[in-house]
């Protein structure tokens, strides 16, 4: 079993679904992620809503700085979402 690694690059991400609904993750590899996701083996969720679009962003040094950026970004409404999508919004 691999041994998790707890700095490197760390991306928390939004795509946005086919059906315009939004999905908020993160990973260690964004091109691989996004394509495991447009090949329906990333989620569940976007699993039906194919194909996805990356639409937002933003790197990590540190795994449980991505993690913890992840549980808050899915806390935001929808709007405060698009907001920070269209820049409109600065995330920490």
């Amino acid at each position: 079993m691999g041994k998790i690694k707890k700095h490197n690059r760390f991306f928390v991400y939004i795509i946005k679904c086919r059906d315009g609904t939004f999905y908020t993750g993160y990973t260690n590899d964004l091109d691989e992620r996004i394509e495991r996701h447009n090949n329906g083996y990333a989620s569940r969720y976007t699993r039906s809503r194919l194909p996805v679009k990356l639409v937002w962003w933003k790197e990590y040094r540190y795994f449980k700085s991505a993690f913890k950026a992840e549980i808050a970004l899915k806390k935001l409404t929808r709007r405060q979402k698009e907001q920070l999508i269209n820049g409109e919004a600065k995330w920490c």
